[in-house]
């Protein structure tokens, strides 16, 4: 059996069992588009956490999660007429095709770069009045800057070299520092969207996905502050009886590890 055949058949298995599951299971059966939604959201996350983990047997159960999520979004398509997952699947097909004229037609890229502003000249040509409507309204504020920024340098809105960038953070900082000393919280705000806004530019300079790299930290620091957590438990003390330079010990243990 050829590795396609039996790919095949697995995705096969999991159609199957999508239908028992919508005609037979109770709670398969109440759901709906919108009450997927929430927990499609949920598993997506749960996927990138593994991701960034790097654990792989846990990204394959993640994925499975995910591709289960479209499916079944896929059958309640189906049981209105609108759509199942072959349409689904065509879909994607069709847009991949189009949008790879250096695959599929006679157009000549030379790097990547290339590649992402003919993707975005495409979708232009197919009737999206801004290069910024594919961006998600929900999407977190941090991975929805980065987005924007990535989509309007397609189109070549972007600054030529990285120090130009990092002179607009230091510009920023500027700014900010400026409204702090004038104490009013609304431009306070205002500037330090600013600011973060610029970082998060710099970093796609430095090809550092600023999401990935926030979280990356995120850990590290709940590593180091449980590490400190279990020292302090190991003394029967309490952190809030701790001074900061007996917790700064344990700190630095901590970042040694």
């Amino acid at each position: 059996m050829s590795n396609k055949t039996s790919q095949l058949e697995a995705f096969e298995r999991l159609l199957i069992i999508m239908d028992e599951l919508r005609e037979q299971c109770p709670w398969d059966k109440k759901q709906t588009l919108e009450s997927l939604r929430h927990l499609t959201i949920e598993e997506v996350y749960e996927l990138g956490d593994a991701i960034l983990d790097n654990d792989l047997d846990e990204v394959k159960k993640e994925l499975g999660d995910v591709l289960l999520h479209i499916v079944f979004y896929a059958k309640i398509g189906s049981e209105t007429n609108n759509f199942d997952i072959a349409d689904v699947c065509h879909s994607i097909c069709d847009k991949l095709i189009d949008r790879h004229p250096h695959i599929y037609g006679d157009v000549i890229v030379e790097n990547e770069e290339d590649v992402k502003r003919n993707w975005e000249q495409l979708k232009l040509k197919e009737g999206k009045k801004s290069v910024l409507q594919g961006v998600p309204k929900s999407l977190p504020a941090m991975v929805k800057a980065n987005r924007i920024q990535d989509k309007v340098a397609g189109v070549g809105f972007d600054w030529e070299h990285p120090e130009q960038v990092f002179e607009k953070v230091e510009e920023e900082l500027a700014e900010l520092k400026a409204e702090i000393a004038k104490g009013d919280k609304d431009k306070i705000e205002s500037e330090f969207g600013d600011v973060l806004f610029s970082m998060i530019n710099y970093a796609r300079f430095l090809k550092v996905n600023p999401e990935n790299a926030l979280e990356r930290t995120n850990k590290k620091f709940i590593k180091r502050f449980q590490y400190l957590e279990s020292k302090a438990k190991n003394l029967n003390k309490s952190l809030q009886d701790m001074t900061l330079k007996e917790m700064d010990v344990f700190w630095e243990e901590a970042k040694s590890l």
